[in-house]
């Protein structure tokens, strides 16, 4: 069968499985969420030795420290998917409730009903945690999904999503209600970015070329996520102890993350105080600095940023510095810079703190809190889908509510229009 056909067949039959997941009870969801959290487990050693082929060609191919790491399947990276299934099977369903209701004058009860949104397309990098986050996702909002991981995980993808499929037929749901991409041939993507007749909406993961890629060639709605170029901004009444644990965790926790710090921000009348502190931190962490003519006046030794430094998402011990004169000059720094992705301020002063969350555009704004947070887990959604950057129709990590729609419900008494 040619990668057309396999991709329009694969369509075709979640078409028809969204139909079945959309009328499945919470029990029956939340059964099969246990379940998969079971297989995945009892499967450890299975998919982590598929994983470890993926490792083995990935060094050969020469990919990079951060990509090897957001391949990685651990034991913890296990422990963390069955715990992220088991979190979202304890949310409340979405499905089939009502957001408002209001009665109009002539006595018509109008009501807005949750909704799934049907079939949905992930195209993704690297990362295999997405398989079962995403299967996890979208089960639980009744969708159907087709997952297309990146060519590197392909072994780890499939383990994953085998034990998906055992999982949902031994609970009595379709098992192509989560389909994975059977072939690494990247002409799979176009093929899949055409199937509108039977996929609702595409949400891409990975590199900022592979979205430009999805939103220049879908006949498909997608749901996007360029990139995350990050800030945390120390304000001027920052607590420097608070500050420093702060951004070293934003920049060095993980730095191949798109929540990690990109850019720090310091009001200039603590910076000449905080950066040399900050900056003896950051060296002993091994992070290269770069910094503005006023950071570089302070800390010598420091890179001197250029202007595609502002733009850039490093995922990498990397960081740029800018010393700002005041808290406007930060958020309009954000403003030409940011990614609307995660902003940050550090401050001991609640009234410039919510002006900050006001003003700043950004799919999750933080006070004394690292970057690091934005994230579905994290923020108590179990697990997520992604982290977009667009508004329409999510905006932040998308977990189960944010994979259903609405549609008008009306109940009447008799009433027809005059």
């Amino acid at each position: 069968m040619s990668v057309e056909s396999t991709i329009m067949q694969m369509a075709c039959s979640a078409k028809a499985a969204a139909g079945e997941l959309a009328r499945a009870s919470s029990e029956r969801k939340n059964v099969a969420l246990e379940r998969i959290a079971v297989k995945i487990t009892e499967q450890a050693d299975a998919i982590q030795a598929a994983n470890r082929k993926d490792l083995e060609l990935a060094r050969r191919n020469g990919l990079s420290a951060a990509m090897i790491d957001r391949l990685t399947v651990s034991g913890k990276t296990i422990a963390a998917m069955a715990e992220g299934l088991r979190e979202v099977s304890r949310q409340e369903d979405p499905v089939g409730s009502a957001d408002n209701t209001w009665v109009r004058p002539n006595g018509l009860e109008v009501s807005r009903m949750r909704i799934p949104l049907g079939v949905i397309g992930i195209i993704y990098e690297s990362r295999p945690n997405v398989t079962i986050d995403a299967a996890g996702l979208c089960i639980k909002s009744g969708n159907a999904v087709i997952l297309r991981g990146g060519s590197e995980a392909l072994h780890s993808n499939q383990a994953l999503a085998n034990a998906v499929s055992e999982a949902l037929a031994e609970t009595g749901l379709p098992p192509s209600g989560v389909q994975l991409v059977p072939v690494r041939d990247r002409e799979a993507i176009n093929h899949l970015l055409r199937q509108e007749e039977y996929v609702d909406l595409i949400i891409p993961r990975g590199g900022e070329g592979l979205i430009r890629f999805v939103v220049e060639n879908s006949k498909i709605p997608v749901l996007k996520h360029y990139k995350g170029v990050c800030h945390v901004y120390v304000d001027r009444s920052a607590n420097m102890a608070m500050a420093t644990e702060i951004c070293l965790n934003a920049k060095v926790q993980r730095p191949g993350v798109c929540n990690a710090m990109e850019t720090l921000l310091v009001h200039e009348e603590v910076a000449a105080d905080f950066l040399p502190i900050m900056a003896d931190e950051f060296f002993k962490a091994g992070v290269e600095l770069r910094g503005c003519e006023r950071t570089r006046a302070i800390l010598a030794d420091t890179v001197p940023a250029t202007e595609d430094d502002w733009h850039a998402e490093y995922l990498d011990l990397i960081l740029a510095i800018r010393v700002v004169d005041s808290m406007e000059a930060a958020i309009a720094h954000i403003d030409q810079y940011g990614s609307r992705h995660t902003e940050a301020i550090v401050t001991t002063d609640y009234g410039r703190a919510g002006r900050f969350l006001r003003e700043v555009d950004a799919s999750v704004v933080l006070v004394n809190a690292s970057t690091r947070f934005n994230d579905g887990g994290q923020l108590g959604l179990g697990a997520e889908m992604g982290i977009s950057t667009s508004k329409l129709h999510a905006f932040g990590p998308m977990g189960v509510r944010e994979l259903t729609t609405t549609k008008f419900v009306v109940r009447g008494n008799g009433q027809v229009r005059r």
